[in-house]
């Protein structure tokens, strides 16, 4: 039986992809990894095998992917240098015993030297080093998640201001976090997908006026858009305070559980047209149709982005 390894099932995107997993195929052919051991627990006790790890250390992680066939790297939550020493370590640590295939997610148009995102800095280091490494990959370039900007849409109405943000007239297909676990899940299982480059995006492309528009007319409330400079963004998420990096502190509960450097200049990519990914990967990968925004609206409760899970020791 092959064995495939779930990373991450601590996390958002991770725990979500492990739900899925639990519903596609045997639990005997799953690993689940994390770094808390306490969050692992509810997994041991549906009988499924759990390993804990911690990507930043390298002694003793070889062992952590031993008797794997595939392992799912669902990438670190800070950026930098830390994330890429992460990273380069799982796929090290891999290749060491003996796994075939790593599914990465990644983020879409990261390999393009001219997207000023910050955070596709470490998704083409991590993919450059999965191709340079020899194993076997799916890259699920991911779009990016809605669920960021529905709870910054109520953010702005709780403000009773116009949504604030330097996108200006770009446009994103707006993906779910949790069709993003989909695709993750259904990649792990994919034997027919060899060095592949899959785009997860949603269902449609739309300006951020569009997705105000939309968010409006499902809820009721009338605010607007606001194009404003990177700049003027950046000194919203100060005021909020919101750190400028990974490194810096973030607040619990916050509604902008990322830091602003990334938010900043990922508004920067879609407003300069690097993020306007469209394709129908993710139906092919999953047989099955990508949440659309309107819905997401519609059952805003179970579309919020989340408290953050970050452990970078």
């Amino acid at each position: 039986m092959t064995k495939v390894l779930l990373t991450g099932v601590d996390g958002n995107l991770g725990g979500l992809a492990a739900d899925y997993l639990l519903e596609l195929t045997d639990k005997a052919s799953l690993i689940f990894g994390g770094y808390s051991e306490d969050s692992l627990n509810k997994y041991s006790e549906l009988g499924v095998e759990t390993r804990q790890m911690n990507f930043n250390h390298v002694e003793g992680l070889a062992e952590k992917f031993q008797g794997v066939e595939v392992v799912a790297l669902i990438s670190m939550p800070f950026v930098g240098a830390k994330r890429q020493a992460a990273h380069k370590n799982v796929v090290d640590a891999a290749k060491a015993a003996g796994v075939k295939k790593i599914v990465y997610t990644s983020l879409v148009n990261a390999v393009d030297p001219t997207n000023p995102s910050v955070e596709k800095i470490d998704h083409a280091y991590t993919e450059k080093y999965i191709e340079g490494s020899g194993l076997d990959y799916i890259f699920l370039r991911n779009s990016q998640y809605a669920e960021a900007m529905i709870t910054n849409y109520f953010t702005f109405v709780h403000m009773n201001a116009p949504l604030s943000n330097s996108q200006g007239d770009g446009k994103m297909a707006y993906i779910s976090r949790k069709d993003c676990a989909k695709a993750v899940a259904h990649a792990l299982l994919a034997d027919e997908l060899h060095h592949s480059i899959q785009n997860i995006n949603g269902p449609e492309l739309m300006t951020m006026a569009d997705f105000v528009a939309i968010g409006n007319e499902v809820t009721g409330n009338n605010i607007e858009y606001k194009a404003i400079t990177d700049e003027e963004n950046y000194a919203i998420f100060d005021a909020m305070g919101v750190p400028r990096t990974t490194d810096g502190e973030f607040k619990k509960d916050s509604e902008a559980p990322y830091s602003s450097e990334g938010m900043v200049t990922f508004a920067q990519a879609i407003r300069e047209g690097k993020m306007d990914v469209f394709t129908d990967d993710f139906e092919k990968l999953t047989a099955d149709n990508a949440l659309t925004v309107r819905y997401m609206f519609e059952h805003e409760a179970d579309f919020q982005v989340g408290e953050r899970h970050s452990q970078d020791n």
